[in-house]
């Protein structure tokens, strides 16, 4: 076999490990983005939830609605039994001298109770219900970036898998050089060092990609381990929602902020006495005769006028505006830093997957033809290879962020 031949037959090798499409490591179930969603529950938000992610915030909700309930409730009226003159002495001996007193009392609510109660309790069904669709918002977040990272690592593995195989035809080859004497033993030697090196990372990759998964299933079963591609989802974020500054964290400090406004309105009502009227009837067991009887009752409001709690529940109601003012500020330098980091990455991916990796694809291709013509080095044709996978994970990395900068920014949109 001639040189030139020789080199031939090893090249073919090498374009061959160089030119691979990825690997297919993955099962025929491959879980989509949609159906990841589904699994989870934060596509039918507003249904009867499984995922206790979000059954917690819904039973609030259904405590809320029972806690209106209660508030429009009046209170109950009291009956009152009282026998008088029993088991004394003298003239009252006996039961002769006994005096029944059959009575009905009812609190009579003011200063708008019962309507400040009905306030308070929807203000915080509002609240709740806010805190409900955030709960439903931050678990499609996170099902979107775990997805996307999952699909990331299952990426890295496969660019892993081209590096090991390209990496072993070169093992191949250099022994094969070594053999023929074109080679000192040396390159041989260090070939089967980046083997090792190639495989080492490989393992890390499969770990790595593993736990994504896991973190994936984690979101609706433990110990799910589903299957994702090796491309990234589209995930488009909605900017015309965003123009509006109008997300669910915003709503539910508004909401807070009147829940305890409402809460202030209720603590003020509870200064205002209630009095009781009650009515009933007296029995005089010795004459047998019987008597109507009315009275009324109101406590005087000298020491305790709820003057504490109305102060606490002040206070409160002007950190919540102090929290909403720090809320929206937060809320807006989030959007903008998203905006940012997805148009950031979506041109980073854009360059890369449009030009870099096209180019450095050519600049491979036009190595290993010169490597065939004795022109180049094989040093070269390595070179272009690594340069080529260089590129390969930054696109991964870019297409990673732009991925999770996209959730975020849905999550941010959720009205």
């Amino acid at each position: 076999m001639t040189s030139l031949d020789l080199r031939g037959a090893l090249l073919g090798g090498l374009a061959l490990a160089t030119w691979s499409a990825p690997a297919a490591s993955q099962s025929n179930d491959i879980l989509t983005l949609g159906e990841a969603l589904e699994l989870s529950g934060a596509a039918t938000i507003g249904e009867q939830a499984f995922n206790p992610r979000l059954v917690g915030p819904q039973e609030e909700v259904t405590a809320a609605e029972a806690e209106i309930s209660q508030a429009g409730l009046r209170p109950n009226p009291v009956v009152s039994l009282e026998v008088e003159n029993v088991a004394g002495t003298g003239a009252f001996s006996g039961a002769q001298a006994t005096e029944f007193t059959l009575a009905a009392s009812l609190p009579i609510e003011r200063g708008g109770k019962r309507q400040a109660r009905v306030n308070a309790a929807e203000a915080d069904l509002a609240v709740a219900g806010l805190r409900s669709e955030l709960a439903g918002a931050e678990l499609g977040q996170a099902v979107r970036e775990r997805y996307v990272i999952a699909v990331a690592a299952q990426a890295r593995v496969e660019l892993a898998e081209n590096v090991l195989e390209r990496n072993r035809e070169l093992a191949r080859i250099a022994q094969a050089l070594v053999d023929a004497g074109r080679e000192p033993p040396l390159r041989a030697l260090r070939a089967q060092s980046e083997l090792a090196q190639a495989e080492a990372q490989l393992k890390v990759a499969q770990a790595e990609a593993l736990a994504a998964r896991l973190g994936l299933g984690a979101l609706w079963a433990p110990q799910s381990t589903p299957e994702v591609p090796a491309t990234f989802p589209d995930i488009d974020p909605p900017d015309a929602l965003l123009a509006s500054y109008a997300g669910i964290e915003l709503r539910l400090a508004a909401a807070e902020r009147e829940a305890l406004q409402a809460d202030v309105a209720l603590q003020r009502s509870l200064g205002v006495p209630d009095p009781t009227v009650s009515a009933g009837i007296r029995r005089l067991q010795q004459t047998s005769d019987q008597a109507f009887l009315v009275g009324v009752s109101i406590p005087l409001p000298l020491r305790n006028r709820n003057q504490g709690n109305i102060a606490a529940a002040e206070a409160r109601a002007r950190a919540a505006s102090a929290r909403e003012s720090v809320v929206q500020a937060d809320y807006r330098q989030e959007v903008a830093q998203a905006r940012a980091d997805f148009l950031a990455a979506e041109a980073r991916a854009d360059t890369l997957e449009s030009g870099s990796l096209p180019q450095a694809e050519e600049a491979l291709r036009l190595a290993q033809i010169g490597y065939r013509n004795g022109r180049f080095p094989q040093l070269e044709v390595l070179s272009a290879a690594e340069a080529r996978d260089t590129i390969r994970r930054f696109l991964i990395d870019a297409r990673e962020a732009q991925g999770r900068a996209a959730a975020r920014l849905i999550r941010l949109a959720a009205q």
